[in-house]
């Protein structure tokens, strides 16, 4: 789809997976005002269903984040240290691992390479 100006713009997808060690959060697309809410209540609910050891969140197929995106995952990091669960960013690349690290926030979340850089989605 796009908007008048020509500007791409893809809803936004949020596929949970249980595992073993926890849960994978796969996010996709647009990450923003919009679509935020929804990935705090679906967070929410896994927090409190489950209390999974482990919460990993796959951002490698996000197209665009913005400030409510940030808002959100360090909303889910608060609820996940108080469930005793880990939060931990995937797929970091590019133009958005350029974001985290400029607001300072990747430590919270973790400070290892190899777990920003591994995905759970392969690009085809």
């Amino acid at each position: 789809m796009q908007t008048t100006n020509g500007e791409n713009v893809t809803k936004s997808e949020i596929n949970i997976v249980r595992h073993d060690d926890g849960v994978m959060v796969s996010l996709c697309g647009r990450i923003d005002i919009d679509s935020s809410p929804v990935l705090r209540d679906r967070l929410l609910r896994l927090f409190q269903a489950a209390s999974p050891k482990i919460v990993d969140i796959d951002l490698s197929a996000v197209t665009h984040f913005d400030s409510s995106g940030f808002a959100t995952l360090i909303e889910a990091l608060k609820i996940a240290r108080n469930h005793k669960s880990e939060l931990r960013l995937q797929g970091l690349r590019g133009r958005l691992l350029n974001l985290f690290e400029a607001t300072g926030i990747l430590p919270l979340f973790n400070d290892s390479t190899e777990t920003v850089n591994r995905s759970a989605c392969e690009e085809v």
